[in-house]
């Protein structure tokens, strides 16, 4: 497990929308909250911890975007998140 979240950990990037842009055409992004940890909630999603995985859909810190942020986002392609990709998905969490 160590050696995945260090992966994970070494894998945390910078993207902007635009590099983002086919991600969500594919519907693979996920939005973390500010509060959770990003490397936390990939291996969570790695390992398929459903618990975890299930709790921060409920309490919604995590999911899919909203139409709305998505067409704010695709006005503003310059916008940059922190990013991690845990296939199929795209973490992204706002800088």
């Amino acid at each position: 497990m160590q050696d995945l979240k260090t992966r994970l950990a070494q894998d945390l990037a910078d993207s902007l929308w635009s590099d983002l842009q086919p991600h969500a055409k594919r519907d693979a992004i996920i939005v973390v909250d500010a509060s959770l940890d990003m490397v936390e909630v990939g291996l969570a999603l790695a390992q398929d911890n459903v618990t975890s995985v299930q709790h921060w859909i409920d309490e919604q810190l995590i999911q899919k975007p909203t139409p709305q942020q998505l067409h704010d986002w695709n006005c503003q392609p310059e916008l940059q998140f922190h990013t991690l990709i845990v296939q199929p998905f795209v973490l992204i969490k706002g800088n």
